[in-house]
C-alpha cells in the first residue's frame, strides 16, 4: 500500500479493513489482495490507459487470474473524501466501502452487468466485515 496519501485512514488501518473483507468475502482465507491509495492524477492516469475513461473514479480492481493472488485494488482517497462527505457518513466508512466494492470485482462480480447481484453482496459483505451503517448499495439497487 502507498502511503503517498496522508489525508486518509493509515496504511496499517487499511490493511485491517482489507483482511477483515477478504474474511467475509472468502471465509477460507486463502486469498489475498494488494492495495493502493492514491490520489486523483494517479487514479485518472489509471482509468485512461485501463479503461480509456479520462477522469478520476473512486475505485479501480485489476483482477490477477491467480487462485491465492486476487488482485490489486486502486482507491482514490481525495474522490472517496468528497463521496463521503456527500454521502454524510465518514471517510474511513468510504474507504471501507470502496474496498469491499473492489474485492467484490476481482471476485468476477460486475454491477455493470448482473441483476443487482454485486450489490446485494456488498452489502451483507459490508455489514459482516465492518458493521451496521452505510453500504455503499443505491437507494434503487443499481
Amino acid at each position: 500500500m502507498s502511503s503517498a496519501v496522508r489525508t486518509g485512514p493509515s496504511v496499517r488501518r487499511v490493511a485491517a479493513w482489507t483482511e477483515a473483507a477478504l474474511a467475509a468475502a472468502d471465509p477460507r482465507g486463502k486469498s489475498a489482495v494488494s492495495v493502493l491509495l492514491c490520489g486523483d492524477a494517479r487514479m485518472r492516469r489509471l482509468n485512461r490507459e485501463f479503461r480509456k475513461i479520462d477522469r478520476p473514479t473512486d475505485v479501480l480492481s485489476f483482477p490477477s487470474g491467480e487462485p491465492t493472488f486476487l488482485g490489486d485494488v486502486a482507491i482514490d482517497v481525495p474522490y472517496a473524501a468528497r463521496q463521503a462527505k456527500k454521502r454524510r457518513h465518514p471517510l474511513e466508512r468510504e474507504v471501507q466501502i470502496l474496498l469491499a466494492h473492489g474485492v467484490l470485482h476481482l471476485l468476477g462480480h460486475d454491477h455493470e452487468t448482473d441483476d443487482g447481484t454485486m450489490f446485494r453482496l456488498q452489502k451483507r459483505l459490508v455489514r459482516k466485515a465492518f458493521g451496521p451503517g452505510p453500504d455503499g448499495v443505491p437507494e434503487d439497487g443499481e
